[in-house]
């Protein structure tokens, strides 16, 4: 029998490799490792790539296997989840993993200016109702703009049409540098093999997706420091689900 979620926050709060700061507790337990992971935890000078909404850690852990010249932090609220990268990561003795129990919304707390090299977004949800609560819009582009190195990289990964074509107006409307973007990444030719092994690493709500036969879309692009950024105001038709097998309840046929 597995393990019930009272059990592993217990075991997170002894984990070594995990960090729980949120919204209730955040204002009043100082955070001493912003602009101080390489110091504090990780001990070295290597690159640090975070991955927001990590879920259960796998692109964290999956990344971190393949590039332990690389620092990796998966962040998230979801701790029962989070569970299964952390205890995963300890066992097989990676130490250039880490993970942030918190807020999305207040991550701009935890890290220093141009701490971060590159951020991950892996399969958010599509906030299809609320602009601001989109993992790629320009509330949160600002917040990553204050730890992510200038003209940093951002990556998106998803099954959502309309996550992917909201970031794809956002980012064209602001003339952010496109590196690479396609509708259907698994049956796309031309990737250099490197990219691809990166892009294999697959989620367990991926795999449900594949499964489903859901195309998976993937754009990765740069975020400079300058300029001001604005939504693009685009009208977007919604996706057909709202997440695995459930249907979209909302009449709308479309959002900005």
């Amino acid at each position: 029998m597995g393990k019930g979620k009272l059990e592993k926050f217990a075991d997170m709060a002894r984990y070594e490799n995990v960090f729980e700061y949120p919204f209730s507790v955040v204002d009043n337990v100082p955070f001493d490792m912003k602009g101080k992971w390489r110091e504090m935890y990780f001990k070295n000078d290597n690159p640090i790539i975070l991955e927001l909404g990590c879920g259960k850690g796998e692109y964290t852990v999956g990344l971190a296997q393949r590039y332990p010249d690389i620092n990796f932090i998966g962040v998230d609220i979801k701790g029962a989840r989070m569970w299964t990268g952390a205890t995963q990561a300890l066992n097989e003795g990676l130490k250039n993993v880490a993970f942030l129990r918190t807020n999305i919304e207040i991550i701009d707390r935890f890290f220093g200016s141009g701490e971060v090299k590159e951020i991950w977004l892996t399969f958010s949800d599509p906030q299809m109702k609320n602009v601001h609560k989109r993992l790629t819009s320009t509330f949160f582009m600002e917040r990553y703009r204050h730890f992510l190195e200038d003209n940093g990289i951002v990556h998106l990964k998803t099954d959502s049409n309309f996550l992917f074509t909201y970031t794809r107006y956002m980012v064209e409307h602001n003339n952010l540098p496109v590196l690479f973007k396609t509708e259907d990444l698994y049956h796309t030719e031309g990737i250099d093999e490197a990219t691809s092994e990166i892009l294999s690493i697959r989620t367990y709500y991926e795999t449900q997706w594949i499964e489903r036969g859901l195309n998976i879309r993937y754009i990765k692009f740069r975020l400079p420091q300058e300029g001001t950024l604005e939504e693009s105001g685009v009208e977007i038709e919604l996706d057909e689900y709202r997440s695995y097998k459930r249907n979209n309840r909302s009449g709308v046929k479309s959002r900005k």
